[in-house]
């Protein structure tokens, strides 16, 4: 008798899946990525090994129930299935004659993600099981075997031991495995995917000496700046160390970007890594780091976008119809943000934790790690960190251009567990001396702190010399005030970034500005941004302007000024907005606000040295009732929505929006060759609440298409801008 795994799709010539073919398949699969994850597994491989073995074969056990094959068959049509099918292997690997923990847990989250283990423990006998269906599994749990046994040869009672490492980290892991296997099979069957994918090895030694050929080309000049970088780039390759962890000070203008990729390369051919992750603050602009790294790794015959793989932002998609486009770190270099990267580590979810298998054995560049989050999460991040390092293999350089070494931080370095060992930094003293020599002197920090209206703001930046960057705290101010410019001054007056642009027309707008910047004469104008081109981008201007944030923010921002040292006066200022019409402050920011606005009324020097004491005074402002506190008793008790809840890099409720119509279209119409680069390099996120308000179609679950203006100068706030205007009667009209 055939059982089925998923039902037929008639409208697009699919038959149904068998049960059999699903099953072999989901644990070939997981078995393949736990393979490819054990070697780097210190202290549980064993326990690894056989845990998803467990769970793969008996993932789908609840399927075999005769009212749901009716469903799967095609015999009858549903929207869902009438018993729910994951509660079956729950119960089987929960029995005390075989019981496998870790398996039943596993099976029981495939779909809906780890729950709340405090809730589950309430539920005492119940534990684990769906109580809605847990007395009907128990009467049929026979049948399912014995239909299960008939179909499949499980053999999967292989020696299991006790878990000795971090099972928060290792259940994370182990859903991945299983979720990537489950979701991978079901695309293919489904001829969204295909049925095997090419894969590219790290190949290090290679790519180290392709990397040294590219750097060497670069120019001879012979300046005292210029001969510093190939000293930083040949110290960072040749940087032997036994920790698992380090940090990298790196002013700049030091040329960080190659010379840590060249320690990377060194490090992981000296361990046999697998991979490198490059991950860069917030929502930063990672499209020229992506290209530089294009440039200098690739291979003959290897295609760049294959090599180096660029994430902008979170595509997870758990739908059968979206499950293809949803982002995965297969390539081996990554270039993605620190949202992207770290709400991954936090996640509770089979769709988002899907990529997270392919992290161990990975040496991973946290650029700017000071800036990389906020002060809140960086306890429970570094805990990561050192779990990920000493558990999974993983090689960690933590670089920081501003001489912060957050992990001395009594709440960050207790908090996390760890041990106060220094990290090593991978660059001696004498030569991060002369490379901060340069920093001395480059710009001098100014401060208006009277709040200024919109139109009071812009006139005070053109006073100043230009060409100037402006950075703003939320994508609407930053649109609002370039929009603003635009009619005031007139549009080649001024340039706008910020994810409000797709990475497409962000890489577009780049180039312009960089056109612009090497243009002497052509000064008088006006870049409007928000945070992300605070770093990783090689711009420099020759006045700076950022709302007031915190300081490590204001010490990235200034990396964008002056950034040779070619100018005697460039200043940076910092300011105030009065909100108001369509400006917005961003309330997640006014904590480290207020600790800046302190520095300068009290005169403090702005200095990289004193972003440490900054974070230390951001983590105690809280007092008693600390924010990281709670995520790490959260993390520690098992509370895994309330983890991932609570641990967001950046506090907003977003959806994945395509701009493109085109796209859009194909994406309704499952046009298989749509994959997730298309989606990401022509989409954008945006507020759910936005959405709705205007009405935006939802084409796929979880994917959207944006129903206003866009262009290429705003993105979506063009439409945003002129719907907003009118309901306010500021465009003359009154609603």
């Amino acid at each position: 008798m055939n059982y089925y795994a998923h039902s037929p799709k008639p409208e697009r010539n699919i038959p149904a899946q068998t049960y059999a073919a699903h099953v072999n398949e989901v644990a070939r699969r997981a078995m393949v990525f736990a393979g490819e994850l054990a070697p780097y597994a210190e202290v549980d491989r064993e326990v690894f090994l056989a845990s998803i073995k467990r769970a793969a074969t008996f993932h789908d056990l609840g399927k075999l129930d005769p009212e749901n094959q009716k469903v799967l068959s095609g015999q009858k049509k549903a929207k869902s299935l009438p018993v729910q099918h994951t509660d079956a292997g729950a119960a089987y690997w929960l029995d005390d004659s075989h019981t496998s923990p870790f398996a039943a847990v596993a099976i029981q989250a495939h779909h809906i993600g780890y729950p709340d283990f405090i809730d589950e423990k309430i539920k005492q006998e119940r534990a684990f099981r769906d109580t809605d269906f847990c007395e009907h599994t128990d009467k049929t749990l026979n049948s399912l075997i014995a239909a299960h046994q008939s179909a499949v040869a499980d053999n999967v009672y292989d020696a299991c031991g006790e878990l000795k490492g971090d099972s928060q980290v290792f259940l994370r892991l182990l859903l991945s495995c299983l979720a990537d296997a489950d979701h991978t099979d079901t695309a293919v069957h489904y001829g969204e995917y295909p049925e095997t994918e090419s894969h590219i090895e790290l190949r290090p030694a290679e790519r180290l000496k392709k990397l040294d050929e590219y750097v060497a080309a670069l120019g001879k000049d012979e300046d005292a700046r210029s001969q510093l970088r190939r000293e930083m780039y040949q110290a960072c390759r040749a940087a032997a160390t036994d920790s698992r962890v380090n940090s990298c000070d790196s002013p700049v203008g030091s040329g960080k970007t190659t010379a840590i990729m060249a320690h990377l390369l060194r490090q992981a051919e000296r361990r046999g890594l697998r991979r490198i992750i490059v991950v860069l603050p917030f929502t930063n602009i990672i499209t020229q780091s992506a290209a530089t790294y294009r440039k200098a790794l690739c291979l003959a015959g290897e295609k760049p976008n294959e090599v180096v793989a660029e994430l902008h932002h979170r595509a997870d998609f758990e739908n059968e119809d979206a499950r293809h486009l949803t982002a995965l770190w297969r390539a081996p270099i990554i270039v993605t943000t620190a949202v992207a990267f770290f709400e991954t580590l936090a996640s509770n979810h089979p769709a988002t934790l899907r990529r997270l298998h392919e992290l161990p054995g990975s040496a991973i560049f946290v650029d700017e790690s000071h800036a990389a989050l906020p002060a809140k999460l960086l306890p429970m991040a570094w805990k990561w960190v050192n779990i990920y390092a000493n558990e999974w293999s993983c090689y960690w350089i933590l670089a920081s251009g501003s001489l912060t070494r957050f992990w001395d931080i009594e709440e960050i370095a207790e908090n996390a567990g760890t041990d106060k060992n220094p990290i090593p930094e991978i660059v001696d003293d004498e030569l991060r001396r002369r490379l901060s020599k340069y920093e001395i002197s480059r710009i001098s920090y100014e401060s208006d702190l009277t709040p200024k209206k919109l139109e009071e703001l812009a006139p005070w930046i053109v006073e100043k010399p230009g060409p100037r960057l402006v950075i703003m705290n939320t994508v609407q101010s930053a649109a609002t005030l370039a929009d603003y410019f635009a009619k005031q001054y007139g549009r080649e007056k001024v340039e706008h970034l910020s994810t409000a642009l797709t990475p497409i027309d962000r890489e577009k707008t780049l180039i312009q500005v960089k056109k612009r910047l090497k243009q002497n004469l052509d000064t008088d104008w006006t870049f409007i941004a928000t945070s992300c081109v605070e770093a990783g981008v090689d711009l420099s201007f020759k006045t700076g302007f950022r709302e007031i944030g915190s300081l490590v923010s204001l010490l990235q921002a200034a990396g964008r000024v002056n950034r040779e040292g070619a100018d005697d006066n460039a200043e940076m200022w910092s300011f105030k907005i009065a909100e108001g019409g369509l400006l917005k402050t961003h309330p997640g920011l006014k904590d480290a606000a207020e600790i800046l606005q302190k520095y300068f009324e009290n005169k403090t020097a702005i200095t990289p040295d004193l972003s440490t004491k900054s974070i230390a005074d951001e983590i105690r402002l809280g007092g008693t009732d600390k924010p990281f506190k709670k995520i790490i008793a959260e993390e520690n008790c098992r509370q895994f929505p309330l983890v991932e809840k609570d641990f967001k890099v950046i506090n907003t409720d977003t959806r994945i929006t395509v701009v493109d119509t085109d796209l859009a279209d194909k994406i309704k119409r499952h046009q298989h060759k749509i994959d997730w680069r298309d989606l990401q390099k022509n989409s954008v996120q945006i507020w759910k609440y936005k959405l709705e308000k205007y009405r935006c179609e939802e084409v796929l679950p979880g994917i959207y298409q944006w129903a206003l203006a866009y262009d290429d100068f705003l993105g979506y706030m063009a439409g945003v801008l002129t719907v907003d205007k009118f309901i306010s009667g500021e465009d003359g009209f009154i609603i």
